[in-house]
C-alpha cells in the first residue's frame, strides 16, 4: 500500500528511465537484500518446482529488461522472485536507440519502449558475473541470461553474435533466452523465420558442450498460429530447451516510432499464444509465460493454460516490491 500511495507516484513523477536508474541503483547497493528481507515478510513455500533439471523456489521471474547486466541478483531473490533473466545482454557493448525509446501508460497498465538492447557488452557483464561468484554473493535460485545480437550486426552473421554473447556467459547463467523477437532492433524479427531459426540454434549449440545448459527461444506475440506451429516444427526438431511466450508488441508511440508494448494489454494475447504451444507440442517443450501478470488471477491462468514458469517486469513496476510474494501467497491461497 506505501508504494502506491507514496513511492510509485514518487517514482512516476520522474522520467521513466531515471526512476528506472534509480530503483535499479537502489537494488544493487551492498546493503539492499538485508533491507529488503527485513522490510517484507517471508516468502511462500510450497511452491517449488523443477525444470531443466534446476530448482525453482517458486515459479515467478523477474523478466528480462530490468537488470541489463547482472547488479542486483541478490536484491531480486529477497524480493521473493523465484529467479531472474537478465539481460539482453550483446556481445559488443551498445548504446540505446535515440529518444522517444521509453514511456509509461498509467490508465492501461503498460509500458512502451523502444530502448533496442542497451548493453555493457558480453565481456564485461561476464566479469561482472564471475566476481560475484568469487566472492559468493550468487543468489540460491537460478539465473537465466537473455542474450542478442548487436545493431551493427547483418541479418547474415546474426548467428555468430548469438554464439559469441552465449560463450562468453555460459559459465554463469543457468539457463539461456535467444531473444529473436524484439520490435526495437531493426531485422531482428526475422531471425524467427525457419532458415534464421535453426543457424541460430545450431550455431549456439556447437558452443554448448555436455553438460549442455537449457537453451530458450523468446518469441513475439503477434504471430498468427501458422507462423507459431512452423516456430514450434523447428524448435521440437532442434536444440531447444524451451519457448518464452511472449515478447513485447510492436506499438507505434511518439511520432509514430514503432516500439514495444507490455503490461495489462497483453494479458490475454500471451496466454492464448501460451495455451496453442501447450496444445501443439502436448508438453514436449516447457513454456514460460510473460506478458501482463499483475497479480495471482493472472499468474494461474498462464499455468493452467500450460506455462511451467511465469516472468514479469511491468506487473513489478506498477505493484512494487510486495508484487512477488502478493503472487505466490495468492497461487497457494488457490489450492486451498
Amino acid at each position: 500500500m506505501l508504494y502506491r500511495t507514496l513511492l510509485r507516484p514518487l517514482l512516476f513523477f520522474l522520467p521513466p528511465e531515471s526512476a528506472h536508474r534509480i530503483a535499479l541503483s537502489l537494488c544493487a547497493h551492498s546493503r539492499a537484500a538485508g533491507f529488503l528481507r527485513l522490510l517484507l515478510p517471508p516468502s511462500p513455500s510450497g511452491l517449488e518446482r523443477i525444470v531443466w533439471g534446476l530448482r525453482f523456489p517458486n515459479p515467478l521471474g523477474l523478466a528480462a529488461g530490468f537488470d541489463k547486466g547482472g547488479v542486483a541478483l541478490g536484491a531480486w531473490e529477497a524480493l521473493g522472485f523465484g529467479f531472474c533473466e537478465i539481460g539482453t545482454v550483446t556481445p559488443l557493448p551498445q548504446q540505446p536507440n535515440p529518444a522517444p525509446r521509453l514511456r509509461r501508460l498509467p490508465r492501461s497498465e503498460a509500458l512502451w519502449n523502444r530502448l533496442g538492447f542497451p548493453s555493457e557488452g558480453a565481456e564485461r557483464v561476464a566479469r561482472r558475473l564471475a566476481r560475484r561468484r568469487a566472492e559468493q554473493k550468487w543468489p540460491n535460485f537460478p539465473v537465466g541470461i537473455n542474450v542478442g545480437k548487436s545493431r551493427q550486426t547483418d541479418l547474415d552473421r546474426a548467428a555468430d553474435d548469438y554464439a559469441r554473447a552465449f560463450s562468453l556467459l555460459r559459465p554463469y547463467g543457468d539457463f539461456f533466452v535467444l531473444n529473436l523477437s524484439s520490435p526495437n532492433t531493426p531485422g531482428l524479427r526475422s531471425l524467427q523465420q525457419e532458415a534464421h531459426l535453426r543457424t541460430v540454434l545450431e550455431a549456439v549449440a556447437q558452443t554448448n558442450p555436455p553438460p549442455p545448459k537449457p537453451i530458450l527461444v523468446k518469441i513475439a506475440p503477434d504471430l498468427g498460429e501458422k507462423e507459431l506451429g512452423r516456430i514450434l516444427e523447428v524448435l521440437l526438431s532442434g536444440p531447444c530447451d524451451g519457448l518464452v511466450a511472449t515478447n513485447t508488441l510492436p506499438t507505434p508511440g511518439p511520432g509514430g516510432v514503432v516500439g514495444g508494448l507490455s503490461g495489462r494489454p497483453l494479458t490475454k494475447r500471451s496466454t492464448e499464444v501460451i495455451r496453442f504451444l501447450a496444445q501443439e507440442s502436448a508438453g514436449r517443450l516447457p513454456l514460460v509465460a510473460a506478458g501482463g501478470i499483475f497479480d495471482a488471477a493472472d499468474a494461474q491462468e498462464k499455468l493452467d493454460a500450460g506455462a511451467v514458469l511465469l516472468e514479469a517486469y511491468t506487473g513489478f513496476v506498477f505493484r512494487g516490491p510486495s508484487f512477488a510474494r502478493d503472487i505466490g501467497h495468492g497461487l497457494l491461497r488457490g489450492r486451498s
